[in-house]
């Protein structure tokens, strides 16, 4: 139905002189106060009248006009590009949750940008013109050094990168997948197993990960000279798993590590509706093994194995981002996110 009124126009914001004018002062002393800069500069008497002026008025500052005068602004990019979307398990949701949070209470702002990439230098240009204060790459195409070049010459305090390395000018936080993968390995092995399986997905954005689990099975089968691993394409659907349950017979499997506890346990409903016995009790022929460790898994029955992430706590990774970003020529650090081991249940 259209307003006979017509379009609403958008209203002009508030800007720091009609607070200056509201108030009876001037500009820069507006800007100290709401800046939090007041104290020993402005008394307390007008202090207060600016901030009633402000909230009279409905004025906030600007954040992107500050972060141009200052060169950089508070802002922490998180940077998952969307042409390249991770699946983000509960794992990683509730990290994220608290470490926006613990970047609110130092002083800054989280914000995940999921502005596609080209490629590295096209990401960087698309983060930098946010003028962040620091940009951590949780996934996407990995940044070379003119990419991260182009971030410091635009204000970035400091580029952190998902591992195993990072380029030149940037730091590291590394979650090695590949042990994630050496340690469900060693699991299987060291129980009997020896016809492997394991989960690639076929989401897009989680190859890197899945191969690097898989390259880390293979490596605890190579001390066995009778081991085989084979690599499992499987979607995040019951269609996808139940064709992969009905070709089990032909590929006589005895163990699967299904990269993570959501492609496992629908993995593990498709066996067993396929008749295939799970776990490691009487009559089971295939173990499973996912990751994360995920509260609904171990409600399942059989209970389900699983590698688990001994995760630094997020406040303490927003700490490191911190002090980067207060010493921006500080020398190129790896910071290790976390180490796992297995949660052995009933599932194998």
């Amino acid at each position: 139905m259209t307003d006979p009124a017509g379009p609403r126009a958008t209203p002009t914001p508030p800007t720091s002189a009609a607070v200056a004018h509201r108030a009876g002062v001037s500009r820069a002393t507006v800007s100290y106060v709401l800046n939090g800069q007041a104290s020993g500069r402005v008394g307390e008497r007008t202090q207060a009248r600016v901030r009633a002026a402000a909230e009279e008025l409905g004025y906030v500052p600007h954040a992107a006009a500050r972060s141009l005068r200052a060169g950089r602004g508070s802002i922490v990019l998180l940077a998952a590009p969307a042409d390249t979307a991770l699946v983000f398990g509960p794992l990683f949701t509730r990290f994220l949750a608290g470490f926006q949070t613990a970047l609110h209470h130092l002083g800054y702002t989280g914000v995940l940008h999921g502005a596609p990439a080209a490629s590295p230098t096209a990401a960087a240009r698309a983060w930098a013109e946010l003028r962040p204060a620091a940009v951590v790459t949780l996934h996407g195409p990995l940044l070379d050094a003119p990419a991260v070049e182009l971030l410091h010459r635009a204000g970035t305090a400091a580029v952190l990168t998902h591992g195993p390395s990072a380029p030149p000018g940037a730091h590291t936080l590394l979650l090695d997948q590949h042990e994630a993968g050496l340690r469900a390995g060693e699991h299987l092995l060291a129980r009997g197993r020896r016809r492997i399986g394991v989960v690639r997905p076929a989401e897009p954005g989680l190859a890197a990960f899945a191969e690097s689990r898989l390259a880390g099975v293979r490596a605890a089968a190579a001390a066995h000279p009778d081991a085989e691993v084979h690599p499992l394409d499987l979607a995040l659907t019951e269609e996808s798993a139940a064709r992969l349950a009905a070709a089990w017979h032909e590929r006589g499997l005895d163990a699967v590590f299904a990269y993570n506890d959501e492609y496992a346990m629908l993995l593990m409903r498709a066996l067993q509706d396929a008749g295939h016995t799970i776990g490691t009790g009487a009559g089971g022929r295939i173990a499973v093994v996912g990751a994360d460790d995920l509260l609904l898994a171990r409600l399942l029955r059989p209970r389900l194995t699983s590698v688990r992430t001994e995760i630094t706590p997020p406040e303490r990774v927003a700490e490191w981002v911190a002090a980067l970003i207060r010493d921006p020529a500080a020398a190129p650090t790896t910071h290790r996110l976390g180490t796992f081991h297995v949660e052995a249940r009933d599932s194998g």
